[in-house]
């Protein structure tokens, strides 16, 4: 059972990558969408794991396209890279609805009503985007994505996060995001390249993995698809004071030094990569004078660099302790995006991102991991979406302002910035507090 750290004892001692702490052997009463106790692998389990990283999946799908689409949204709509800036707002948006709204659903409605909803919400975001939508149609679609996204995908991450060995099931959801940004650039590059005007029938893609995404949700989760009862409420009083209930969930996280710490990580990290690959295609035309159909495929590279990196890493990751080898990753990943800054050659700077994208392949779920130790389990399902929404601000906000600046200075400020964010993630990660040592 997850217990709280006093400072009250004696101070802690130090072994390894953990800080080992006495613990108060009060209990602390769990959130209604997640389970007390780490349970055995059955294969019910097994299933609800597949279909999480089925969410990832199409979640992934979504992104990995952003990247290779942008020359063809730039060219059909006829706007400027400023004005992509507005997708990039538009989805931080959707995130900041969930970031509000989670703490107060999780007392209504269980985990399988919930990614449902957040399923069925991504289904209508891509119908309406398929038929080349007035611009600001299309950009509101970003919304309807990011909040379907968070709501389906905080709360498999979340469940994946309380099984047994939880650093592999978390290494295998994201790896599944990686799969699917890997895989989406070639069916959008292929689409776009084939039937220029027509490149949003990509999208169709994406509502046949949403509708496999919403009958599996369905299927394996069927055990958590209602309404959490008045009588179930964590705090065991009924009606109004649920929502009372979650204000002081959201007063804890607020005042959790440990919250905002592991969310400044992510701002800068999401913020690194979705620079990174929301432009590099662009970046490759613009400044490094590369042919569209050829380079709109170097941004799968990236993901699936990430996609290895998820796979292969997470185990050495955990063993060899966490906080160093993420710091190792920060110094590898900077000196990649030096070589690929600094060589202005096609192929070098394809081999730079791909494997930028392997040694970054890791962060996430090796975040993940330390958030479901270091966050009360009481708060922990609404503490990773205020990360997750923090995390989408530096995803939002750094690709926005390097279109801005692009506009004006040309896309070869994406450089200097990715350095920068690189270089603020490393320092970031070193404030994340070291991980008591609980009895769970």
């Amino acid at each position: 059972m997850s217990t709280t750290v006093t400072t009250l004892q004696k101070q802690p001692v130090l072994e390894g990558d953990v800080e080992l702490l006495p613990v108060d052997p009060t209990p602390q009463p769990p959130p209604a969408n997640v389970s007390n106790e780490e349970p055995a692998i059955t294969k019910a389990i097994i299933a609800k794991i597949v279909v999480s990283g089925v969410s990832f999946f199409f979640a992934g799908s979504n992104d990995g396209s952003l990247g290779a689409l942008t020359p063809y949204i730039l060219r059909t709509y006829h706007v400027g890279t400023e004005y992509v800036a507005l997708i990039y707002v538009s989805t931080f948006l959707g995130w900041v609805l969930v970031a509000v709204t989670n703490s107060y659903l999780v007392r209504y409605l269980k985990l399988g009503s919930i990614m449902t909803i957040g399923s069925l919400l991504q289904i209508i975001a891509h119908v309406l985007r398929f038929w080349t939508p007035p611009f600001g149609l299309y950009v509101f679609t970003f919304f309807l994505q990011a909040a379907g996204m968070s709501y389906n995908d905080t709360h498999a991450n979340t469940y994946v996060a309380s099984i047994k060995g939880a650093h592999r099931w978390l290494g295998f959801i994201h790896a599944m995001y990686a799969l699917g940004c890997l895989v989406s650039p070639f069916i959008a590059t292929a689409i776009a390249a084939r039937i220029n005007e027509r490149w949003p029938m990509f999208y169709l893609f994406l509502v046949g993995v949403g509708v496999i995404n919403t009958v599996a949700v369905l299927v394996a989760f069927r055990d958590n698809l209602s309404m959490i009862p008045r009588s179930a409420s964590p705090d065991g009083t009924e009606g109004a004071s649920r929502g009372k209930t979650a204000s002081r969930e959201m007063v804890k996280i607020l005042k959790s030094p440990s919250v905002w710490l592991l969310a400044l990580f992510y701002f800068f990290m999401l913020g690194t990569a979705i620079t990174a690959g929301g432009w590099v295609v662009e970046y490759l035309v613009s400044a490094r004078n590369g042919r569209l159909p050829e380079v709109g495929y170097v941004s799968a590279g990236l993901w699936g660099g990430i996609f290895l990196g998820r796979v292969l890493l997470a185990e050495p990751t955990h063993r060899f302790g966490e906080r160093r080898m993420v710091m190792l990753y920060c110094f590898l990943i900077l000196a990649l995006q030096l070589i690929f800054w600094l060589v202005p050659n096609i192929i070098s700077s394809a081999v730079a991102i791909c494997l930028l994208g392997f040694f970054f392949g890791p962060l996430f779920a090796t975040g993940m991991s330390i958030a479901s130790k270091l966050f009360d389990r009481d708060i922990q399902a609404t503490a990773i979406g205020f990360v997750f929404m923090l995390a989408q601000a530096g995803g939002a906000l750094f690709p926005a302002l390097t279109g801005v600046i692009a506009s004006k200075a040309g896309l070869e400020v994406m450089q200097p910035i990715v350095v920068g964010l690189i270089v603020a993630m490393g320092i970031a990660w070193a404030l994340v507090p070291k991980v008591p040592k609980r009895d769970d």
